[in-house]
């Protein structure tokens, strides 16, 4: 990583278009068919997932078989055979001396001693759904022993989080492949914000591990600020993070309108009764969704014009611009805690949106320093990323500029 050369990690110049300078392949139909084919499995799986969640707060426990739940493994199950389909398609492609090129889906990688040859986007996302599948057979087992779903954070819950993201991640990497093309810089803008939603999760892991940090804040500082950088530095494009985050609002709204109705309407269907102390409060997930990062997505923005503009060096920019946009989060988040449950919460007091705690100028400044930190951290991480992500492209830096 320490090889990584300066240019990678900041926005290039604009330049005139080189004489004699060949035209770029396209992509054929299956490549963003396939893309969004594994997309829309993702934005499946994470409509399920905050419905799921709704129903547990608004009815209560639940068994392995449930409509939310079908959703879920839905939206895995036509991820992973999309994916299945391409890596299928590229091992044939390869064995008759063709190549589908690194557009489809990233460079290819040799599995089981070469028996197949799978893009990397789509083993990334393959490897994640067949493990969510996996993990859905443990998770009816553990149902099979203790009955009733009751928390988020049970060991195959945790593991199926996690196999969801890997196929987020995977998603990414396909549309990042393909940035060069229209639709894969579509695809990236919207599947970064599933990623952004759906990552902080599994930090639900961790709740009870530290009285002074709360893993969903700090899981969301991270998530929100490594992604934004991640999505900017890939596509180097102006208004890319204002994009991202303009998507993650539309979802944001959907999910609050969507998950208290979906849980209604299926208890009503069902004929179960909502809780009797259910109050009018905020859906979950949506709730825990940083609703300001529009106002962190301009900042973002315009530091990275600025450092453009600047020169500034690559080797530091991406962690300055990491760290201010973690502490704008993380302050961001204590007030729509505030706001959503009407008491404020954060890093020093348990700051999810179930949290409530009085704000104080010790909270401010516990918040501050976790989002200086975990910011910070974010950025480095984004900056790399996103030269991974550039890498396994066949687009060049140069190449890149002139279709800015």
């Amino acid at each position: 990583m320490d090889a990584v050369p300066e240019s990678a990690l900041t926005l290039a110049p604009d330049e005139p278009s080189p004489p004699g300078n060949p035209p770029r392949p396209r992509a054929d139909w299956a490549g963003p068919v396939a893309a969004f084919t594994v997309l829309a499995g993702t934005l499946t799986s994470l409509i399920g997932i905050s419905w799921d969640i709704e129903w547990h707060v608004d009815v209560g426990p639940d068994t392995f078989f449930t409509l939310s739940h079908l959703l879920l493994y839905s939206g895995s199950a036509l991820a992973g055979v999309a994916s299945l389909v391409m890596v299928l398609r590229s091992t044939f492609a390869q064995r008759a001396g063709r190549s589908t090129g690194r557009s489809v889906g990233g460079a290819p990688v040799r599995v089981f001693g070469g028996t197949f040859t799978a893009p990397l986007g789509y083993l990334i996302s393959g490897t994640g759904a067949a493990l969510f599948l996996m993990y859905g057979l443990v998770d009816l087992w553990w149902h099979s022993l203790y009955g009733f779903d009751a928390v988020l954070n049970s060991p195959p819950h945790v593991a199926l989080f996690i196999s969801i993201s890997l196929t987020m991640v995977g998603s990414i990497t396909v549309f990042a492949a393909a940035r060069e093309q229209l639709w894969g810089r579509i695809g990236q803008v919207v599947s970064t914000p599933v990623l952004i939603t759906f990552c902080p999760l599994t930090t639900y892991a961790f709740q009870g591990v530290s009285q002074t940090i709360d893993p969903q804040l700090a899981g969301n500082i991270f998530f929100s600020v490594c992604l934004l950088i991640t999505g900017a530095l890939t596509l180097r494009r102006r208004g890319i993070a204002l994009s991202i985050a303009a998507v993650l609002g539309v979802m944001q709204l959907f999910l609050w309108w969507f998950s208290p109705w979906a849980a209604k309407w299926y208890a009503g269907y069902v004929g179960l009764p909502l809780r009797d102390n259910l109050m009018d409060a905020a859906p979950v997930l949506p709730s825990g969704i940083p609703m300001f990062m529009l106002g962190v997505a301009v900042v973002i923005e315009a530091l990275l014009l600025l450092g453009r503009k600047q020169n500034w060096s690559g080797r530091w920019m991406p962690q300055a611009v990491g760290a201010v946009g973690g502490v704008l989060v993380s302050l961001s988040m204590l007030l729509q805690t505030s706001l959503v449950s009407g008491g404020g919460g954060g890093g020093g007091g348990g700051g999810g949106p179930m949290g409530q705690s009085g704000t104080s100028a010790s909270t401010l400044l516990t918040d501050a320093v976790l989002g200086l930190a975990i910011g910070t951290l974010a950025g480095y991480l984004g900056s790399r990323f996103a030269v991974l992500l550039r890498l396994n492209s066949t687009v060049t830096d140069q190449e890149d500029s002139l279709t800015r």
